[in-house]
């Protein structure tokens, strides 16, 4: 099976340009190829994870990665699937996220001399000057065109800043910039990227000829990792410290029995024959194909160690309904106290399994949380010191998230 027939079997191709120039190009490892990721967050998370693995696979075939940082592009904000306005961020806030982008991407792909490159979009389009940008690519944009654009449709109804409809000029400026000086013959991104994409190629082939070597592929998911049923991944982050290897682990062990899958195929570097094997489990047995995704992802991230630990933490919470050392755990300080008791909204928010008091109320109301296996169902519940004694207490929001309190 050459690399093309097996992205295609993995189903992680959506919409390209030019099938049998992109086919011949990744099968002989020819290919020199961008994805970018705006540095919206300190961390890359599990949204991210077909991108990250896909430069892997083209890399381990030849393909020379280009991992786009946009520095500039953050700048403006994608507007694509949102409904509101991205918060604006500093020029500082950009920098220090793109320095943690890299050294996750690292675990991935394999930087240096003739290998893979990071170059940041900030070096160029910081520097432009408007009305030479408008002189030299605006007449290659129609206006008609780019409002029927799908990344634009959603914020038409409720309001398109001009900033924001800047965001299209700006994203095919980058193709073009990475065809001229890098060598750069080809782009992947999510689906709800096409337009965007389809207008870097558009401005290469209008600039410098209709013959010049340059190629589009979007992904079967959207640029935010969505479409993958519950495994959107917005707020499951690679950093270990703001999602710990337990919880990376029992994301994906979590996912949608239709997706179990689909997420092996796409996301792991598994062979398709062992996959075929865990498609042919049902019912509780598809548990074990879950186990295997969540081990070879949270491995892949975290490394082997962090992996077993995960799995052993797993297997002692729900199979033995026993405690681990590896589970999520906070620690209670003095501080936490008031009167010598604390508050259960408190513990859910100190302890991330809810992001704010209005949402561990929404959580107790439905009954979603145990407290020391018993259903908390009174929103100003308190518990003393001593109920945390010994191995401390566990608290479960729904039926797989868990987190020790220990003192």
């Amino acid at each position: 099976m050459t690399l093309f027939e097996e992205l295609k079997a993995r189903g992680l191709l959506a919409q390209l340009t030019d099938e049998e120039q992109i086919k011949e190009m990744i099968n002989a490892g020819k290919a020199t190829f961008y994805i970018g990721f705006d540095c919206t967050a300190d961390s890359l998370t599990a949204g991210h994870f077909m991108a990250l693995t896909l430069m892997k696979r083209l890399q381990m075939a030849g393909n020379r990665p280009i991992a786009l940082i946009g520095g500039g592009t953050t700048m403006i904000g994608d507007p694509s699937g949102r409904t509101d306005m991205r918060k604006m961020l500093t020029k500082e806030d950009i920098d220090h996220n793109a320095e943690c982008f890299k050294r996750q991407m690292e675990r991935f792909i394999e930087f240096g001399p003739g290998k893979a490159q990071m170059v940041n979009n900030a070096d160029w389009l910081l520097n432009l000057n408007y009305v030479e940008l408008l002189r030299e690519v605006g007449a290659c944009f129609s206006v008609n065109n780019m409002l029927r654009a799908e990344c634009y449709k959603q914020r038409m109804e409720k309001g398109l800043s001009f900033l924001e409809f800047n965001y299209m000029i700006m994203q095919s400026y980058d193709f073009y910039h990475l065809f001229k000086h890098y060598d750069c013959n080809m782009q992947f991104g999510g689906n709800d990227q096409w337009s965007n994409m389809l207008g870097g190629t558009e401005l290469i082939r209008r600039k410098l000829g209709k013959d010049a070597h340059c190629m589009t592929i979007t992904l079967l998911t959207d640029s935010h990792g969505n479409k993958m049923g519950k495994t959107a991944g917005n707020a499951v982050w690679l950093d270990p410290n703001k999602t710990s290897p337990f919880d990376f682990f029992q994301y994906w062990r979590n996912v949608d029995d239709a997706d179990v899958i689909k997420c092996m195929k796409m996301l792991t570097f598994m062979p398709l024959e062992e996959i075929d094997e865990y498609a042919k489990l049902e019912g509780s047995e598809l548990n074990r194909a879950k186990e295997k995704l969540a081990y070879e992802l949270t491995e892949l991230v975290h490394g082997k160690d962090e992996a077993e630990k995960a799995l052993g933490a797993a297997k002692a919470v729900f199979a033995n309904g026993g405690l681990s050392e590896n589970m999520p755990s906070t620690v209670l300080t003095e501080e936490n106290f008031t009167d010598g008791k604390i508050a259960i909204i408190d513990m859910l928010v100190l302890s991330g399994l809810a992001p704010s008091k209005g949402e561990a109320r929404r959580l107790i109301q439905q009954g979603g949380v145990l407290a020391a296996d018993v259903k908390v169902e009174a929103f100003d519940k308190t518990f003393d010191k001593e109920a945390f004694a010994g191995d401390g207490m566990v608290v479960k929001k729904g039926k797989k998230t868990f987190h020790r309190f220990t003192l």
